[in-house]
């Protein structure tokens, strides 16, 4: 008996921590979310059609940084259903969770790791997927290199590449 309830205890563990959207997901639509509530009066956050015109004058406005123009490309054709949970007062994580579930690429945004201010031994505990990511941003590749350590380098010699986005 005890050896089935484990099994299931950790059986539950294992689908809670392979669920898509995790702590460090979703944080462009998380911030996109919040904006938008942080607009809207408290009354107007339980009106559907007020939600949608709230996402809708958010997008369209000119200041918004690539990522969350790309967030708001995403959910323009799905605003009823971002508008629901929305409306619920649900907080923008679940929100952002329960519309990651219609379009996966919404949790797929991430905003850039800096990396201006880091010093080596901070850019070496980065993980080789960030070190990755970083080289592509920077639009460099990294042929010949096999350790993280080569990674960490390359991200170092093409420092004057970063740009702010």
């Amino acid at each position: 008996m005890k050896c089935a309830s484990i099994l299931a205890i950790a059986a539950s563990a294992a689908v809670l921590l392979s669920s898509p959207a995790s702590a460090g997901d979703c944080e462009v639509c998380i911030k996109v979310i919040s904006d938008v509530r942080g607009t809207m009066e408290k009354s107007d956050v339980k009106n559907k059609p007020k939600v949608e015109a709230a996402l809708g004058a958010y997008c369209a406005k000119s200041d918004l940084g690539p990522r969350e123009k790309k967030i708001c490309y995403y959910i323009d054709p799905i605003k009823r259903d971002v508008a629901q949970p929305f409306s619920t007062g649900m907080p923008p994580d679940r929100v952002c969770k329960r519309i990651n579930q219609s379009n996966p690429e919404i949790c797929g945004v991430k905003f850039p790791i800096k990396t201006e201010k880091l010093e080596k031994k901070d850019i070496s505990k980065l993980r080789v997927k960030q070190l990755k990511a970083i080289l592509s941003e920077r639009g460099v590749e990294c042929k010949g290199c096999l350790e993280k350590e080569d990674y960490v380098k390359r991200v170092q010699e093409t420092e004057h590449l970063a740009t702010e986005l």
